[in-house]
C-alpha cells in the first residue's frame, strides 16, 4: 500500500527539491558563462572555484556543514605580507624626522650661510636618493613619504638659492624660473622612478606657473597674460592625453580646464569691451586659438571630454566671430551678431569633426540661442503683464500709445533688438517643421556615424553591427528611422534597446519645433508693437488679431489629425488663451476698446468651438467664451451706472443662456463645461450683491430658479434639485434678514405645515423615500431661521419653545427610526441648550482654577484613550443604526 505523507510534509519536500534545482540551474548557468568567456580567450584556465565533486559535499574544514551554494568553492585567501621592515623603517623616518627637528632649533643659528646650504643640500640629496633604494626593497609606502619630504626640500632650496644668492631679482620671474626648473626636475624623477605616483603630478602641479608668472613678472597686457594660460592650458591638455600615470593626466586634465577657463574670460572680457572692430580682433584671435585646441583634443579625448570640447570651442567660436560686428554696431544690436554666430554653428554637421565634439558644437549653438531668447523674455513678460495695472482704474481713458497703456516703470533699454531675436528664432523652427525630412536626412550621418578607433559593428550606434554589439542586425525596419517621422509609436530599436537609450521619435520633434515657433512668433510680434509704441488702437487691434490667428492655427492643426503636429494646435490653444487675456486687460483702458474686444474674443472662441472637433479643445473655447460674455454683462451693468450689487441680476443673463444652452446639448461633453462656467457666473453676481441685503436676497432667488431649471434634466436633477431648495431657502433667510423682522415663525410656519404634509403623503406611497427628502426641506425652513434668531434673543420664550419642538421633534425621529428628524431635531436641541447654559458655563469656567480645565481634559482623553476600542465599537454602532434609518 503507497504512503501518502500529510500535506504539510509533502509541501515541505516539494520546497526542497524547488530549491535544490534553482541553485543546480543556477550553478550550471555561472559555468556556462565562464565556458563562453574560455573559448573567446586565446588561453583559457581553469575556472576559478569550480569543483563539480563538491556539489552538496561539506566545505573543507567544516566537518558536517552545508555545501557551498552552485558548486562554487572559495579560493583561499592569501596570507598578509610580512610588515615588519615597514614599521621599523617608519619608526626611522619618524626619530630622523625629530633629530632634524631637534637640530634646527639647537644647531641652526651656529651655522654659517656655507653650512646651511651644505647641510640643505645634503638632507634635499639624501631624500631624493632614499626612495630608489626603498622602491627596491619594496617599501613603496616609506618611498612615497620621503618623496613627499623631498618635493617640499626642492621648494626650500630654491627660496634659499633666491634668499641668499640672488636676493635682487624680481620675486614673480625668479618664481617662474624656478616652477620650470622644478616641473623639469620633477618630470625626470617621476619617469626615472616608475612606481611612484607622487612626483610626476607635482611637476605638472608646478607647470602651471611659468608662463603666467612670467607673463606677470614682464608687465604683460591682459591679452598676453590670456596667452601665456592657454599656452598652458595647451600643454595640461597634451598631458592629459598622452602622459604617464593616472594622477598626472587626472591633475593635467583639472589645471588645464582651470586655465582653458581663465584665458577664455580674459579673451572674452577683452573682446566685450573693445572699443572697435579693431580692437576685438586679438581677443577674437586668442579664442579661436582656444576653440581649435579644444577641437584638437576632442579627437583623442573620451565621449565626455570631447562633447565638453566641442562646448567650449562653438562658444569660443561664437564669442570670437560674433564681437567683431557686435562692436560695430549699437549696443542693442549686438545680440544679432552672437545670435548669427551660434546659428552658424549649425554647419558643424558637414564637417568631419567627431560625433561627440559635434554634439558639444550643436550644444554651444543652442545654448547661444538660448540666452538670445532669455534676453528677449523680460520685454515679453512686460508687455503680458503690464497691463494688470489697468485693474485698479478701468475705462480711464484711451492711452495715447502702447506703452502708456503699460506699467511705467519697466525697462525698455536695451529691447530694441528682442523682436528680431524671436522673430529669426520662430522662422527658423518653422522651416525645421516645414521641412522637417530634409533636415532629418541631413543630420543622419551625424546620427550614424561611427566613433575614431571603432568599427562598423560598435556599440552604442544604432543601426550598426550585431545586437551582441548593441545595435541592430538589420537596421531600422519599413517606415523610416526616428528622425524621419516614419515610426511614432516607439524606436525601431525598441525591441532589445533599454528605455535610457530611446530616442524620442521624429514626429515628437517636429511637434516641438512647430510648437516653438508658434510661440516665439507671437511673442515677436507682441514685443514688436511695444517696441516701437504703436498706437493704442493699432495695439488693441493687432493683439486681437494675434488671437484670432491662434484660434485658426489651433482649429486647423486639431482637425489635421497628424501626430506630426499634434503639439503644435495645442500650443496654439494655451498661447491663444494668454493672449486674449493681455488683449482683454489692455482693453480696460478704454470702454469701446472693452467692448469691442471682449465682443471679438467672445465672438472668437465660439467659433472656433463650433469649428474644432469634439474634445477637450472644444469645450475649452466654449468656456473661454461663456467667461467673455459673462464680463460683457458686468461691462453692460458699468455703462448703466448702476452699483455693483445692481448690476448683479445682469451678471445672471449668461448663467441663464447656459441653462439653455444645457438643455438644447443635452450629454454632449460640451454641456457640462459651459455650465459649471455659468454657474461661477452665478457665485460671481452673488459676490457682486453681498452689499446689499435685499438684492442678495434677489439674486439668490433668481439663482434658484436657474437650477430648477437645470433640475428639470434627469441627468442634472440629483445636485441642482437640493441647489435650487437650498437657494430658494437661503434667499427666504436673506429676505427676512433684510426687512428685520423678529418672527420669522409667522413666514415659515405656513411653508413647514404643507411641506411636511406633503412629505407624510411621499412616505405613505413610497416607504423607502429618504426622511431628508421627506421631511428635511420642511424641518429645515422653521428650524434653522428660529435657531438663528434665537441666539441673539435675550428673551426666553423663543428659545423654550424652540427647545421644546426640538425635544419633540427628536423623540419621534427615534420612535419613528428618521434619520432627518432624529439628526435636525438632536443638533438644534443641542445647539439652543448651548446657548441656555452658555452665561452659566462661562461663569462656572470663570470661578474655577485655571489649572482645572486643562486636568479635566487631561483626564478625558486618559479615559478615552483607555477606552478607545470600546468607543470606536459604540462610534460604529451608532454609524450603523444610523444607517439604518431612512
Amino acid at each position: 500500500m503507497e504512503h501518502v505523507p500529510p500535506p504539510a510534509e509533502e509541501l515541505a519536500r516539494l520546497d526542497r527539491e524547488l530549491a535544490e534545482l534553482d541553485a543546480r540551474r543556477a550553478q550550471l548557468l555561472t559555468r556556462r558563462a565562464w565556458l563562453l568567456a574560455a573559448l573567446r580567450s586565446p588561453a583559457p584556465t581553469a575556472a576559478p572555484g569550480w569543483n563539480p565533486s563538491a556539489w552538496g559535499a561539506p566545505a573543507p574544514g567544516r566537518p558536517g556543514a552545508p555545501a557551498q551554494p552552485w558548486g562554487f568553492v572559495p579560493p583561499k585567501q592569501p596570507s598578509a605580507p610580512r610588515s615588519a621592515q615597514n614599521v621599523l623603517l617608519t619608526l626611522g623616518g619618524l626619530l630622523l624626522t625629530i633629530a632634524a627637528v631637534a637640530f634646527t632649533l639647537v644647531s641652526w643659528g651656529s651655522m654659517g650661510i656655507g653650512g646651511r646650504s651644505a647641510v640643505l643640500a645634503l638632507v634635499t640629496v639624501g631624500a631624493l636618493a632614499a626612495p630608489a633604494v626603498l622602491l627596491r626593497r619594496g617599501l613603496t609606502a616609506t618611498a612615497e613619504a620621503l618623496a613627499a619630504l623631498a618635493l617640499v626640500l626642492t621648494l626650500l632650496d630654491a627660496y634659499a638659492v633666491h634668499a641668499v644668492a640672488a636676493p635682487d631679482t624680481d620675486g614673480l620671474g625668479f618664481t617662474a624660473v624656478a616652477a620650470a626648473v622644478l616641473a623639469a626636475l620633477w618630470t625626470a624623477y617621476g619617469l626615472a622612478l616608475g612606481k611612484l605616483r607622487l612626483p610626476l603630478p607635482a611637476a605638472v602641479v608646478l607647470a602651471q606657473w611659468p608662463l603666467l608668472f612670467g607673463a606677470w613678472a614682464a608687465g604683460a597686457p591682459a591679452l598676453v597674460v590670456g596667452w601665456a594660460l592657454l599656452a598652458t592650458a595647451v600643454l595640461d591638455g597634451a598631458i592629459a592625453l598622452w602622459g604617464k600615470g593616472t594622477g598626472a593626466r587626472v591633475t593635467a586634465c583639472v589645471g588645464g580646464s582651470v586655465m582653458a577657463f581663465s584665458a577664455l574670460v580674459v579673451g572674452l572680457t577683452l573682446s566685450v569691451t573693445a572699443s572697435g572692430p579693431l580692437g576685438a580682433l586679438a581677443p577674437g584671435a586668442l579664442l579661436l586659438t582656444g576653440a581649435a585646441a579644444a577641437l584638437a583634443g576632442a579627437w583623442r579625448a573620451p565621449r565626455g571630454f570631447a562633447r565638453a570640447g566641442g562646448v567650449v570651442a562653438g562658444l569660443a567660436v561664437v564669442a570670437a566671430a560674433g564681437s567683431v560686428p557686435a562692436a560695430a554696431v549699437p549696443e542693442d544690436w549686438g545680440v544679432l551678431a552672437y545670435l548669427s554666430a551660434g546659428l552658424a554653428l549649425t554647419a558643424v554637421v558637414r564637417t568631419g569633426l567627431p560625433r561627440n565634439a559635434v554634439l558639444g558644437v550643436l550644444v554651444a549653438s543652442a545654448a547661444v540661442v538660448g540666452g538670445a531668447l532669455a534676453g528677449a523674455l523680460p520685454g515679453l513678460a512686460a508687455v503680458l503683464l503690464g497691463p494688470v495695472t489697468l485693474l485698479s482704474d478701468v475705462w480711464a481713458g484711451s492711452p495715447g500709445s502702447f506703452r502708456s497703456a503699460l506699467d511705467p516703470t519697466l525697462p525698455w533699454t536695451g529691447l530694441a533688438a528682442a523682436p528680431v531675436v524671436l522673430a529669426v528664432s520662430a522662422g527658423l523652427l518653422g522651416a525645421a517643421y516645414r521641412w522637417w525630412p530634409s533636415l532629418a536626412r541631413i543630420a543622419a550621418p551625424l546620427i550614424a556615424r561611427e566613433e575614431p578607433g571603432k568599427g562598423a559593428g560598435s556599440a552604442g550606434v544604432p543601426g550598426t553591427g550585431t545586437p551582441e554589439a548593441g545595435g541592430a542586425a538589420a537596421g531600422p525596419p519599413s517606415g523610416g528611422p526616428w528622425y524621419a517621422g516614419g515610426r511614432t509609436g516607439a524606436p525601431w530599436y525598441a525591441g532589445g534597446a533599454p528605455a535610457a537609450r530611446r530616442r524620442p521619435s521624429g514626429a515628437a520633434l517636429r511637434g516641438a519645433a512647430g510648437a516653438g515657433a508658434a510661440v516665439l512668433g507671437w511673442g515677436a510680434l507682441l514685443l514688436a508693437g511695444a517696441v516701437l509704441d504703436v498706437p493704442y488702437a493699432i495695439a488693441v487691434a493687432g493683439e486681437t488679431v494675434l488671437v484670432a490667428g491662434l484660434l485658426a492655427l489651433a482649429v486647423r492643426g486639431a482637425g489635421s489629425g497628424r501626430e506630426a503636429s499634434a503639439a503644435v494646435p495645442v500650443t496654439a490653444l494655451v498661447v491663444a488663451l494668454a493672449a486674449a487675456v493681455s488683449a482683454g486687460l489692455l482693453a480696460l483702458a478704454s470702454e469701446g476698446a472693452s467692448y469691442a474686444v471682449f465682443g471679438a474674443l467672445t465672438a472668437l472662441f465660439a467659433g472656433a468651438s463650433v469649428r474644432a472637433g469634439a474634445g477637450v479643445e472644444r469645450a475649452v473655447f466654449a468656456v473661454a467664451a461663456t467667461v467673455g460674455a459673462t464680463v460683457l454683462s458686468g461691462f453692460a451693468g458699468r455703462s448703466l451706472g448702476l452699483a455693483p450689487h445692481e448690476a448683479a441680476p445682469l451678471v445672471l443673463l449668461v448663467p441663464a443662456l447656459t441653462v439653455l444652452f444645457g438643455a438644447r446639448l443635452r450629454r454632449n461633453p460640451v454641456a457640462l463645461p459651459v455650465e459649471v462656467t455659468g454657474a461661477v457666473g452665478a457665485l460671481v453676481a452673488v459676490g457682486l450683491a453681498v452689499p446689499d441685503a435685499p438684492f442678495l436676497a434677489l439674486v439668490l432667488a433668481l439663482c434658484g430658479v436657474l437650477a430648477a431649471g437645470a433640475a428639470v434634466r434627469p441627468e442634472r436633477r440629483p445636485v441642482a434639485g437640493y441647489l435650487a431648495a437650498a437657494l430658494f431657502v437661503l434667499a427666504t433667510w436673506v429676505r427676512l434678514a433684510a426687512s428685520e423682522v423678529s418672527f420669522p415663525e409667522a413666514y415659515t410656519l405656513p411653508v413647514t405645515a404643507p411641506a411636511l404634509v406633503v412629505g407624510f403623503l411621499r412616505r405613505r406611497k413610497d416607504p423607502e423615500a429618504s426622511s431628508w427628502t421627506a421631511y428635511g426641506p420642511g424641518l429645515a425652513a422653521t428650524l434653522l431661521p428660529s435657531l438663528a434668531v434665537a441666539w441673539t434673543d435675550p428673551d426666553w420664550q423663543r428659545p423654550l419653545l424652540l427647545g421644546v419642538a426640538a425635544l419633540v421633534i427628536t423623540l419621534l425621529g427615534a420612535r419613528y427610526r428618521l434619520q432627518a428628524l432624529l439628526l435636525l431635531g438632536g443638533a438644534v436641541l443641542a445647539l439652543d441648550g448651548l446657548h441656555e447654559l452658555a452665561p452659566y458655563v462661562v461663569q462656572v469656567a470663570g470661578a474655577l482654577p485655571r489649572w482645572l480645565p486643562p486636568a479635566l481634559a487631561g483626564l478625558l482623553l486618559l479615559v478615552v484613550g483607555a477606552t478607545y476600542e470600546q468607543r470606536l465599537r459604540d462610534a460604529r454602532r451608532l454609524k450603523d443604526a444610523l444607517g439604518r434609518m431612512r
